[in-house]
């Protein structure tokens, strides 16, 4: 049962609308379940119903007229309270209960309270009412209404209880305020896609992503089109900020501003800067020594690859101290989003946004470091958009499928700590990084599925061989149809000609990490192989040749390319990118 909560100043105005058609023919049999005395008139079953819609919005403001300039400016307070799909369907009666004890936690009109507001509940559909109240009082004083959404939310979780619904994910009061229903009719009337609230929070979360400083931040929201404004202190100094959208203007032509602060809890002025002190000094880039000279978004993903993988093994490592690992990742979800191929943004945008509510809750690191994050973050914003094919593409799998690994980490981290919502969202990130990974890996794992084929048969044999002779160890079999080996075989013919021994290599991608839980253990073993042994993510590309008699290191996995990421030991019980939990 979901409540959503908004204020406004015109009673006669949201009645019309509560008792219209609806925008989409929606609204039926609009009439009332419930009111303050039981005796309000209802324009639903009167004759005349024009008539009796002004008599009742007469009736909720007649205590806002007699308060006069005493009445707060936006009077009237509108909840609409909606089942879960698959609940079943309540009678009029039990509607009027719901709606009485939603007045009664939150303030409006308590029980035995004769001057309380007035207040009525309008059902015009099955599964939802909507309670309208003006907040003025029968003794002309105003209603004390703290927190009457987390009130009117932990109302719900104990209705849901008592009559056995749905039961929704308890909040922890750190999630971004949700869209109000005036902003989603604007956002319909003008032909936006989404509100202007949504769209202006993944704006200021991509000019966060790797910023260096406020100036950066700042120079990025402009740069991206948003109108700012800033707030200063008498002294100069600044102390918020506020953004707009160009031509979102209000009734009276004027620009809707939003402070951060009221986009997500963390967006605010002060906790971005303290986001910006934490990560501030900047890890050192990698040497340019023993690379493949690729393109700046390939090398920046393939650098972030190690990075993400070492954030994942720190949030399996299941400290506090891992929840700033959460920001830094949110962080280079947006970088990646916001620079991806158009061949599957959509599905890295929805994966970062689900992502967002996992990088807020109570739980603070003592000792935030998540500097490694946020650069590899800012490398990836630099080096602009990545291609979807070639190394560019080839890269982009690799890192998703380490990102994939990050939310499963995050969900299993949240979900420890009793965070439902947090832990729901990083599964849904998780969902949305399978699918993108899927678009991106197609094209490198179909090349590598036909160079696979096209080994001469007594290298293919051999290579076969190596995996029959490994995986057993694992308790899978290299030839089982479910595991598709043409690509490894290729990519082991791969390792073998950059110069390393394949047994060696492929029995270190198997020590990594547990496959058990793998989904697929041949995407999950060759882009381990492709990046102990240095090899490019795309097969087309010309790979890394060693000196002679060098071979890659148990830590080369890990830490190749990476900014500065600490070489604590890799926990090996951590879970595979591209794994599902296993089933009970």
């Amino acid at each position: 049962m979901v409540p959503d909560i908004g204020r406004g100043s015109r009673t006669h105005g949201l009645l019309v609308y509560l008792y219209g058609p609806g925008k989409r023919e929606e609204h039926t049999d609009a009439h009332l379940v419930g009111s303050w005395d039981g005796f309000a008139p209802d324009p639903g079953r009167d004759t005349d119903p024009h008539a009796t819609l002004a008599r009742l919005t007469a009736a909720l403001d007649l205590r806002v007229k007699q308060a006069g300039d005493r009445a707060p400016a936006k009077h009237v307070w509108h909840c609409s309270v909606r089942t879960a799909p698959g609940d079943r369907q309540f009678s009029d009666k039990e509607w009027n209960a719901i709606a009485q004890r939603i007045v009664h936690t939150t303030g409006i009109a308590p029980n035995d309270d004769p001057d309380g507001c007035r207040w009525i509940a309008v059902r015009h559909a099955e599964d939802h009412i909507h309670i309208v109240a003006t907040l003025v009082r029968g003794d002309l004083r105003n209603p004390r209404l703290n927190y009457d959404f987390n009130k009117a939310q932990a109302e719900c979780r104990r209705i849901e209880k008592e009559m056995g619904l749905r039961r929704l994910n308890a909040g922890d009061g750190t999630a971004a305020k949700n869209p109000t229903s005036a902003e989603k009719f604007k956002a319909e009337r003008t032909g936006r896609l989404e509100t202007s609230r949504e769209t202006l929070r993944d704006a200021v979360r991509y000019a966060i992503a790797g910023a260096d400083d406020e100036t950066e931040f700042f120079t990025r929201l402009r740069e991206a089109g948003l109108r700012v404004k800033m707030r200063h202190a008498p002294s100069g100094d600044a102390l918020g900020y506020n953004v707009a959208l160009p031509g979102d203007r209000n009734r009276d032509g004027e620009p809707v501003w939003y402070p951060g602060s009221k986009l997500a809890p963390d967006l605010s002025l002060p906790k971005i800067r303290l986001r910006l002190a934490e990560g501030a000094e900047r890890a050192t880039p990698p040497a340019a020594g023993g690379h493949v000279d690729w393109s700046p978004p390939a090398r920046e993903r393939r650098s972030a690859t190690g990075i993400a993988e070492h954030a994942a093994v720190l949030l399996d490592g299941g400290e506090d101290e891992a929840a700033a690992q959460l920001v830094g990742a949110g962080e280079l979800l947006d970088a990646v989003a916001q620079t991806s191929p158009a061949a599957n943004r959509a599905e890295l945008v929805a994966a970062a946004r689900a992502f967002e509510r996992a990088t807020r809750s109570h739980v603070r690191a003592e000792r935030a470091d998540f500097r490694a994050l946020r650069s590899a973050a800012r490398g990836i914003v630099q080096a602009g958009g990545a291609l979807g094919r070639g190394e560019d593409g080839g890269t982009t799998a690799m890192l998703l499928s380490t990102l994939v690994l990050v939310a499963l980490a995050a969900a299993r981290w949240h979900s420890a700590r009793g965070h439902a919502q947090q832990a729901q969202a990083s599964r849904q990130a998780a969902e949305h990084l399978r699918t993108a990974y899927r678009l991106a890996a197609a094209t490198p794992m179909r090349v590598l599925h036909d160079q696979g084929r096209a080994l001469p048969e007594a290298d293919r044999r051999a290579h076969e061989a190596t995996l029959r002779a490994a995986l057993p160890q694992q308790g899978l079999r290299a030839d089982s149809p479910s595991t598709k080996t043409d690509a490894l075989v290729a990519t082991l013919a791969q390792v073998k000609q950059a110069g390393h021994d394949p047994e060696a290599v492929l029995q270190q991608a198997i020590d990594m990490r547990e496959l058990d839980t793998a989904s697929d253990v041949n995407d999950v073993l060759l882009w381990r192989l492709r990046r102990i042994a240095q090899l490019p993510a795309h097969p087309g590309e010309a790979p890394l040749r060693p000196q002679a008699g060098t071979h890659p290191s148990k830590t080369s996995a890990n830490h190749t390319s990476e900014r500065n990421v600490p070489t604590a030991a890799v926990r090996p019980a951590a879970a595979d990118p591209l794994s599902r939990p296993p089933r009970r």
